[in-house]
């Protein structure tokens, strides 16, 4: 049995860094992580130990995170939340940047579902190609792969 203390103390900081960057929203992301944490605790007597628990606590996530697409969709609300411009930096250098940022995540926005959820995992969640893997299902050096080939049809795109 799982003491679902101790899991929320060493596992939260990690499911929070996914959802994260899953749906780039920190509020969304912590209401995410909270009621992933339910979830697992709901369900702790179905976990059987195949895989390590940040494994199972990023699959319970990443199901919530696609039933609350959903739910946007039906309700016809966007997604992410337009973020506030730097007070630190100059009106062109954010626009610059911004541009910048739109036209990195078109490139990745057409990329297959997995090769996606892996550059984003790997650049925005700052995930281990070994945690990466592990969340698919796979092993390290296919996360590597992955991530290497949808880098670079990012790159030739």
């Amino acid at each position: 049995m799982l003491n679902m203390d101790s899991v929320y103390k060493e596992h939260a900081q990690a499911v929070y860094r996914f959802l994260l960057s899953l749906c780039y929203d920190g509020e969304t992301a912590e209401e995410l992580t909270q009621e992933t944490f339910y979830q697992a605790v709901r369900c702790a007597d179905k976990y059987d130990g195949t895989c390590k628990v940040s494994t199972w606590l990023c699959q319970i996530a990443k199901h919530l995170w696609y039933r609350e697409l959903e739910r946007r969709k039906k309700k016809g609300t966007s997604p992410l939340d337009e973020q506030m411009a730097s007070a630190d930096k100059a009106p062109d250098e954010e626009l610059s940047i911004r541009e910048e940022k739109m036209e990195l995540f078109r490139k990745v926005h057409v990329l297959d579902e997995t090769a996606k959820e892996v550059v984003l995992l790997r650049v925005t969640g700052a995930f281990s190609f070994r945690e990466i893997g592990e969340l698919f299902g796979k092993n390290e050096n296919w996360a590597r792969v992955t991530f290497y080939r949808a880098k670079q049809k990012i790159v030739k795109g």
